[in-house]
């Protein structure tokens, strides 16, 4: 398990989000573990304000790509940047500004979850004892138990206040919302909203697309260590796949909908099912030359998006 690492800040100085440089960049970014897939040639730009998802199934190179934007581990080749910073020159100056939630947490199990957290604000010269106790509140987090009595989801919650709770300019969490119940997982969402409005980045490693789907900006999709796709949410979702059912009043010809791009249909009687790439709007137009008596339209989800990267051994964009 990685160990929580925190870096004492004495001003809990922040970046300035006039800056140019991006909040977070990679050049043909590469980790080799010799056999062993790291992650190769991974080029990124986060910009400021944003929320980030960085999507993968385990081993995809999700957490080798966080342990080198923070120094944990040195790159094979190329080169990473935080707040316009080095990522191995300036790592301690780096971890000033940023929060961290690692994937698997080891906390000093004897302290209680507020004295842990007091240990780490120290550390970082001093954060408001009100601000800690806000977000443990709101988590329904008791700060007075002791960590080797807590579930794994209080645990987590310990976490998600640690890397909160001095306002970083840049956030790094790693599966954050692992062994939360759903209304924790919303107020979670909360907390990343505020980061943002403030003007903070969120660099979100997640295996919860719906959770990705509803706070970030941009996703990017890794597979097999190399990074398959950067798209806005939106964009991405544009581009999907769709499933229309579009009932008749009357039977319509088999080939209705045949010959048209990126559609694939079959027409049963006065039924067509139809899956269509990118806009509708063709179909629609070609269904209106006779009676509709209903349309049924199922958007794909960021789930069934990422899914179809996987599928799909010769995708890329």
């Amino acid at each position: 398990m990685q160990t929580l690492y925190v870096t004492p800040n004495a001003n809990n100085s922040t970046e300035s989000t006039t800056d140019p440089a991006p909040a977070i960049r990679t050049h043909r970014l590469t980790k080799s573990y010799g056999r062993a897939r790291g992650i190769v040639d991974l080029d990124l730009e986060i910009h400021h304000g944003e929320v980030f998802g960085y999507l993968g199934p385990n081993g995809a190179g999700k957490t080798t790509t966080i342990r080198l934007l923070l120094d944990f581990l040195r790159p094979t080749s190329g080169s990473a940047e935080v707040l316009g910073l080095d990522a191995r020159a300036n790592s301690v100056e780096i971890r000033r500004q940023v929060g961290y939630l690692p994937g698997e947490l080891d906390l000093y199990s004897t302290m209680t979850g507020g004295e842990l957290l007091t240990y780490f604000g120290n550390l970082r010269g001093g954060v408001e004892p009100a601000r800690v106790e806000e977000l443990a509140r709101r988590l329904e987090l008791d700060l007075d138990r002791h960590i080797k009595n807590l579930s794994k989801g209080n645990k987590q919650k310990v976490g998600i206040v640690q890397a909160f709770m001095h306002e970083p300019q840049v956030l790094i969490l790693d599966e954050p919302t692992s062994g939360l119940d759903p209304l924790v997982q919303l107020e979670f969402q909360a907390f990343v909203h505020e980061a943002t409005a403030r003007g903070a980045t969120v660099f979100l490693s997640s295996h919860v697309l719906s959770e990705v789907e509803e706070v970030a900006h941009r996703v990017g999709i890794v597979r097999e260590g190399r990074l398959v796709v950067v798209e806005d949410v939106r964009s991405l979702k544009s581009k999907a796949m769709r499933s229309l059912e579009i009932r008749f009043a009357k039977p319509v010809p088999p080939d209705t909908f045949s010959g048209m791009d990126n559609v694939e249909a079959r027409v049963d009687d006065g039924v067509a099912y139809i899956t269509v790439q990118g806009s509708v709007d063709p179909v629609i137009k070609q269904a209106a030359r006779f009676e509709v008596r209903d349309v049924i339209s199922h958007e794909a989800d960021l789930e069934e998006i990422f899914l179809s990267y996987y599928r799909e051994p010769g995708r890329a964009q």
